[in-house]
């Protein structure tokens, strides 16, 4: 069970993300990283156990062809069951959506999942071609809206299902960098046939 000071700690750690997503500019993909550098080494919720010897995270060179125009679809609505492998044991999501898009000249979707509980939220994990080999073999995230991971990477237009997606945000999850968390990953529906080479690569601890 986690304390008092845990919880606390975890609102915090979340709020500041959070902020991170919200940053504007040209320079706003090298102040998110630098950002997620030092929250990774010094926040008492990093995920990363050994913060002394931490020395940064490794990215792919930012790609603006990998920033990319999608629409949403409808996807059945039914529920899904994803193992965390973990304490927490299998979250249920629905199936909120699939978007659909281009890139590298090959049609590509991504299921859109949808937490059943409390607040719903979006949350779209993914695997690539990289996967296992560049990037974490469990897939990475696009975004997670409950933990405030979308601002920088899903641009919505109110009344339209287009939106743009960028995957040069895309992140690991947090059991690249430590087993001892629990994780849900990508599931089959959510691979892609091209690599994504944008965002977070392998950790090398």
């Amino acid at each position: 069970m986690s304390s008092v000071q845990d919880l606390l700690d975890l609102a915090d750690y979340r709020r500041r993300v959070g902020d991170l997503y919200r940053l504007s500019g040209p320079d706003a993909v090298q102040r998110w990283r630098a950002g997620r550098d030092d929250l990774f080494r010094t926040h008492p919720q990093s995920p990363i156990e050994d913060r002394e010897s931490f020395r940064g995270l490794d990215y792919f060179d930012p790609d603006p062809g990998y920033r990319v125009t999608a629409r949403m679809e409808e996807a059945g609505g039914e529920e899904l069951l994803i193992d965390t492998g973990g304490e927490d044991g299998a979250i249920r999501y629905r199936r909120a959506g699939r978007l659909r898009f281009a890139l590298a000249g090959q049609e590509c979707s991504l299921l859109v999942l949808s937490l059943l509980a409390y607040g719903g939220g979006l949350f779209v994990p993914f695997k690539d071609a990289t996967s296992g080999k560049e990037t974490y073999g469990g897939g990475r995230y696009l975004f997670d809206t409950v933990k405030n991971t979308d601002g920088l990477v899903l641009e919505v237009t109110p009344g339209s299902r287009e939106v743009v997606l960028d995957f040069n945000f895309a992140y690991n999850p947090s059991c690249a960098y430590n087993p001892r968390w629990a994780c849900p990953l990508a599931p089959p529906e959510s691979a892609l046939p091209v690599e994504i080479r944008a965002g977070e690569r392998s950790f090398r601890g």
